[in-house]
């Protein structure tokens, strides 16, 4: 029985090609860590409410006779309701990018990377590996677990965990790479982060394992 029966199968989704620099300039070098990006500005919300710099003066009620008086027409049908809306579909997009296991890490780089261009903040996405550890999160657990997690707690930066890990929370954009692990490790860690995926899930890995585990319920 398939871990996610009532969720479609993962379907291949590669990310388009980057925009060529212009002439003159050179591509930026991709950095080993992302640092957080500019926030959009709050909207400044408008005056609501009509103008109040005038008053309008009251015009004295006009007097009318007992012809003027409106007799009362038959009475109408109320409506009958209608059948109600159909809800939409929850859950998040599913997107995904082939990769090898070798090959999964980078494509989860690139994957934040291009999420990063497009205007997402870095404090909502979250990265899960399923085999070792992203290096980012080697080196930032170097210096103690306490000092890793709360970066998590501040939520203005990209963050990198385990896929096993049950301390990492939700966020919009969860990207999964599939860099190794056993079968039954990310069969369980697909559904998982599915479930902390706000808005989007891009899972980097191969297509056919990871929907083979899906279908077969490892």
């Amino acid at each position: 029985m398939p871990l996610i029966p009532e969720e479609p199968q993962i379907h291949e989704s590669v990310p388009g090609p980057r925009a060529t620099p212009a002439a003159g300039r050179t591509a930026p070098t991709p950095r080993p860590v992302p640092g957080p990006g500019p926030r959009p500005a709050p909207r400044r919300p408008g005056s609501p409410g009509p103008n109040r710099g005038s008053t309008a003066t009251p015009s004295a009620p006009s007097q009318r006779t007992a012809g003027d008086v409106a007799k009362p027409g038959p009475p109408t049908a109320a409506a009958k309701p209608g059948p109600p809306a159909a809800s939409a579909p929850t859950g998040p997009q599913i997107q995904l990018i082939p990769a090898s296991p070798e090959g999964a890490l980078d494509a989860a780089d690139e994957a934040v990377d291009l999420l990063l261009d497009s205007g997402r903040a870095p404090g909502e996405i979250l990265v899960l590996t399923t085999g070792e550890q992203h290096p980012w999160a080697t080196h930032e657990l170097s210096f103690g677990e306490a000092s890793y997690w709360a970066q998590q707690e501040a939520g203005d930066d990209v963050f990198y965990a385990s896929a096993a890990t049950s301390r990492a929370t939700a966020r919009p954009v969860v990207v999964v790479a599939v860099d190794g692990g056993a079968d039954d490790t990310v069969a369980r860690a697909l559904p998982e982060a599915m479930r902390r995926a706000g808005t989007l899930l891009i899972v980097c890995g191969d297509a056919q394992r990871i929907n083979a585990l899906l279908a077969a319920g490892v």
